[in-house]
């Protein structure tokens, strides 16, 4: 999947080819590439023998940022960041997420209990992450399915975006959680992220100081809560 603002290419990426709008969204929105939906002007899918080109067409003010931090990148299913430049562009600077209230800790066991029957590419390959929201009373909505597991995230991040958001919910992810998704949730001002697996040790770090509540293990009504235990109602020591 090749990714193009304004007629230049910016990333290269492995990317399950459904959902293909709602990824280029969220992707541009969680890299801080947009700083809003509004700033995307059209989107045109390209097929061809050698994959698909997704070509947008972006606002001015966003493009001239783009290519003043332009780099190269050439994605992989399993990195978040193959390719920046130097180190210094690993962590980018985010404020921290005001919170929303608590949400609901039975709420995260209601919401990854009921999401394997919703995996639909799941079901028939084996093969591919989910992301999805799910609100305060335990309902999921916006779930995507990629191969790669930052993709799957984008393409939930960028339906949200689409449908303005319900930031008082949370973001569960069929994965680990890595310092990137971290990032990508705090992008878009989510303070909720639970993964089924676990959490990297940047990733807990990153989510300590941007005031998210980072959750790992989250399986059989059962989770391990890593930062801001105080961000979730109904825990029980």
């Amino acid at each position: 999947m090749a990714l193009q603002f304004n007629g230049i290419s910016h990333a290269v990426m492995l990317c399950t080819p459904q959902d293909l709008e709602d990824f280029a969204l969220g992707f541009s929105l969680s890299e801080g590439l947009l700083n809003q939906p509004a700033q995307l002007f059209d989107i045109e899918i390209e097929p061809s023998p050698l994959g698909i080109t997704i070509e947008m067409e972006i606002a001015t003010e966003a493009f001239v940022e783009l290519k003043d931090r332009r780099r190269s990148m050439t994605g992989r299913t399993g990195c978040g960041i193959c390719g920046v430049d130097n180190l210094s562009q690993v962590e980018r600077h985010l404020p921290p997420i005001e919170w929303s209230g608590q949400f609901p800790l039975n709420a995260l066991y209601e919401g990854i209990s009921a999401l394997p029957a919703l995996q639909l590419l799941q079901q028939r390959t084996g093969a591919v992450h989910a992301a999805c929201h799910v609100d305060k009373n335990g309902q999921l909505s916006h779930i995507r399915e990629d191969v790669g597991r930052h993709n799957a995230l984008d393409k939930t991040l960028g339906s949200l975006a689409r449908s303005n958001h319900d930031r008082s919910g949370a973001l569960i992810v069929t994965s680990r959680a890595s310092l990137e998704m971290v990032q990508k949730a705090a992008t878009l001002g989510y303070s909720v992220l639970a993964a089924v697996s676990a959490p990297t040790a940047a990733a807990i770090t990153l989510a300590n100081r941007l005031n998210i509540s980072l959750i790992g293990f989250l399986r059989n009504r059962q989770c391990v809560i890593y930062t801001h235990e105080q961000g979730i109602a109904g825990v029980t020591s």
